[in-house]
């Protein structure tokens, strides 16, 4: 099952590259990936197979981390849509810790949140036969 990790890190030159060597040297795949940062904070948001090696190379380089199982959206790609969902899962008290699109369709986009409580969250977005991003 594919598990999404959002990583805290401090934003200067080479530390994603630093991560990035680390779970290859491990033979950690990253299925999915991005990267956000201001000033001197940065996070990552990664999707991979491999969790229990995604933690041994995080705790190893000292890494605060939230692991989760995706909570995987399809939208209509419109513009307020993304905003629809937030609002949803701001109402219903879930917090986002980070949102990942992972697929296009004609007319659709898929994003995959992070969220505090995966259990409320799916039921507030009606979800009920997930299972990860790309199993």
């Amino acid at each position: 099952m594919s598990r999404q990790f959002v990583i805290e890190l401090d934003n200067r030159p080479g530390e994603l590259a630093h991560i990035a060597r680390a779970l290859a040297a491990r033979g950690v795949e990253i299925r999915h990936i991005s990267t956000a940062g201001a000033g001197d904070c940065a996070c990552a948001f990664v999707n991979t197979t491999d969790p229990a090696g995604m933690r041994i190379v995080l705790d190893g380089l000292g890494h605060k981390y939230i692991e989760g199982s995706p909570v995987l959206v399809e939208l209509d790609d419109v513009p307020g849509a993304f905003a629809g969902v937030a609002a949803r899962l701001d109402e219903a008290g879930v917090k986002i810790y980070g949102s990942l699109i992972v697929g296009h369709k004609p007319g659709k986009v898929e994003i995959a949140f992070s969220v505090d409580d995966e259990a409320k969250a799916r039921a507030i977005l009606g979800i009920t036969d997930q299972v990860g991003v790309n199993d």
